[in-house]
């Protein structure tokens, strides 16, 4: 059900507030450039510091501002259960197409409580839903098993897989078969990810390089890998530089600089030092993102 060029997108701050106009700008901007699927409030776009209305209304901008144009796939998780039948309630009413539930985080439940978890939300709200494994900032990774279990419930259609192991990004691939949708949560894997199977990537880099992100997916889905390796490769240092400090603080510094939107940030996540700073700006400016 999704597949393709996906952002995850960053949420502009201007004064401690939502900046809306700001933010559809960013919708606009995927859109533009050929982002098929645009994913608000995940990590990427500080959920863990949005509160419930704030979360609220971005999903309900963006699906507004995409009329259609595009999917909207909805970061909806929380490591409380309760809390995240909320937010994917409240994601469907809004109208989005789809819901991004990350792997419950801090509690570190066992994998019987993921799936338990997951059965839940799945079960309560009748919405395509998409799971999101990333252990490095959840403390839990959600074993190919537990996916192929999930798998078998009708609504559960995807996982964004981010443990950043291509070995267990194929092994659900070979568990779950080819109507469950496996894409890419890391950019760099992205491309070796589909080369075994995967559709596509959930994307940081896109917020600031959509076109060239939807581009290298594109080119490999219509059967041009080798300009798809192409773009990989000349995109591969942009990536990296997407996480020279914690993400999302590289890529909306970057977007800033490109004067997309302000680059402001919530506590605890403050602005990178002046060294980084200028190591972005030399790379944005080698891609000609920036003069």
């Amino acid at each position: 059900m999704f597949q393709g060029s996906m952002v995850a997108l960053i949420t502009p701050f201007k004064d401690g507030e939502i900046d809306k106009e700001g933010l559809r700008r960013l919708v606009e901007f995927q859109i533009e450039n050929g982002t098929d699927v645009i994913c608000p409030c995940g990590t990427t776009g500080e959920s863990a510091t949005l509160t419930n209305d704030e979360h609220h209304r971005v999903v309900e901008i963006v699906v507004d501002a995409a009329q259609g144009r595009a999917l909207v796939m909805a970061g909806t998780g929380s490591n409380s259960t309760a809390e995240a039948l909320d937010l994917t309630a409240c994601a469907k009413k809004a109208g989005a197409t789809g819901a991004l539930l990350i792997t419950p985080y801090y509690n570190k439940p066992s994998q019987e409580g993921l799936y338990l978890h997951f059965k839940e939300i799945a079960k309560k709200v009748d919405i395509p839903i998409m799971l999101y494994n990333v252990p490095s900032r959840t403390g839990v990774n959600m074993l190919s098993e537990t996916v192929e279990r999930l798998s078998k419930i009708e609504n559960i259609v995807g996982i964004k897989e981010a443990s950043g192991s291509i070995a267990q990004g194929s092994d659900i691939i070979n568990r779950c078969g080819e109507v469950f949708d496996v894409i890419s949560g890391d950019d760099s894997n992205a491309l070796p990810l589909m080369a075994v199977g995967g559709k596509g990537v959930i994307s940081v880099t896109a917020n600031i390089a959509p076109k060239q992100v939807s581009s290298m997916v594109h080119a490999f889905m219509e059967g041009r890998p080798e300009d798809a390796k192409k773009i990989h490769h000349q995109l591969f240092n942009l990536h990296e530089a997407m996480f020279i400090q914690t993400n999302p603080i590289p890529v909306k510094i970057a977007a800033e600089m490109m004067g997309l939107v302000s680059g402001e940030l919530r506590l605890p996540l403050c602005r990178m030092p002046e060294e980084l700073d200028a190591k972005l700006k030399r790379i944005l400016k080698s891609y000609r993102l920036i003069d």
